[in-house]
């Protein structure tokens, strides 16, 4: 005879696996975004930042486009006009903005170290941010990094001491079909070779206008090659309709 099963034996049976049960984490993946700030001479209250007569005439349009009860809505565009001025996003960016849209500075900072495209330390005058994606791999920027870790002398996450240059990696600049893509600063430089990039740095140090887009000479995203689709000329009206409709 089997014994009577008892729902206290249930509840037994579940607490002894619940207490045998494993928990795993992953282990903490270290950035190397700033998220604590800690004065320096180049980055403290004490330094003055307010718009320029031209992005304050830009920041009020842009503040415009909200109700005035929520000004604070403007805030990352805000910043990033202030950050175009500034050329890297400060603590004094921080506070003026806060202090533009009427909100807590802590709201401002909270957004600000939240998107890594706010730059919370200096960077050179030329922002290189190489896609370093799975498209981008397989085209080559493994290459191109290396050919300006190498002609500029510096490292992933450096600045070259004459301050023209800063070089980071970005996932995904979104420009896949012409990998790989480099962007300095609001500009992309598309389809590059190792021999295309050392010319547009060196062009760039010099001071000599560039032409942003392909360097293949394609326009925008046609084919690299001969055309392959849509080689003949339309078909007119009534393709493919009955003669009798």
């Amino acid at each position: 005879m089997f014994a009577r099963f008892r729902p206290g034996m249930l509840r037994a049976t579940i607490a002894s696996r619940n207490a045998q049960r494993q928990f795993s984490v992953s282990s903490a993946v270290r950035s190397d975004a700033i998220f604590v700030h800690r004065d320096t001479p180049q980055n403290n209250p004490s330094i003055s930042f307010e718009f320029d007569q031209k992005n304050m005439q830009e920041a009020k349009k842009i503040m415009a486009k909200y109700p005035p009860q929520y000004k604070k809505a403007a805030m990352i565009p805000l910043l990033h006009l202030a950050q175009k001025q500034n050329g890297w996003t400060s603590l004094s960016v921080m506070n003026y903005v806060a202090k533009l849209i009427e909100v807590a500075p802590m709201r401002v900072y909270e957004v600000a170290t939240f998107y890594t495209m706010f730059n919370r330390n200096p960077v050179g005058k030329y922002f290189l941010q190489v896609c370093t994606t799975t498209p981008c791999q397989l085209c080559g920027s493994s290459k191109i990094v290396e050919t300006i870790e190498s002609h500029l002398g510096i490292k992933v996450g450096e600045t070259t001491s004459d301050k023209l240059f800063t070089l980071v990696e970005v996932e995904c600049a979104g420009a896949c079909i012409n990998a790989p893509v480099i962007s300095v600063n609001d500009d992309y430089f598309e389809d590059l070779t190792p021999e295309a990039t050392i010319k547009l740095l060196d062009d760039l140090k010099a001071g000599k206008p560039v032409t942003r887009g392909p360097v293949s000479g394609r326009n925008n995203c046609e084919p690299l090659g001969e055309q392959t689709t849509l080689t003949t000329p339309p078909p007119g009206p009534g393709f493919m309709v009955r003669s009798d409709l």
